[in-house]
């Protein structure tokens, strides 16, 4: 995962770009500790982006909208695929908070 933010002089919106190992997931979590909506763009390979229990297939080039409060989960297809991650407003925390687990997680497992 490559976060762009810094680079970009970014004080409002978090972007980054995440390589996803075939059959990678992330853990299920969720942004409300820091109230910021994000938006996954599909860019290459195909993926299913899980928000609150409902799964959302994606190809390259879609995108899905997901709001703070949202449960989501990245479950990575058969091929590496890769992820435009907008999220709003930024943070310089780069974890998330999962609600079977307590305390937070670091954002691991990409590649790149």
């Amino acid at each position: 995962m490559r976060p762009l933010t810094d680079s970009l002089d970014s004080e409002r919106v978090g972007v980054s770009i995440a390589r996803c190992e075939p059959g990678w997931r992330s853990k299920p979590h969720d942004h409300a500790a820091e109230d910021h909506e994000e938006i996954n763009v599909l860019l290459d390979g195909e993926a299913t982006v899980v928000i609150d229990d409902e799964p959302v297939d994606l190809k390259a080039g879609d995108a899905v909208w997901i709001p703070p409060t949202a449960t989501r989960q990245i479950r990575n297809g058969d091929v590496e695929s890769a992820f435009v991650l907008v999220s709003g407003p930024a943070t310089d925390r780069r974890s998330a908070t999962c609600p079977d687990e307590p305390g937070s997680w670091v954002i691991d497992g990409f590649v790149g």
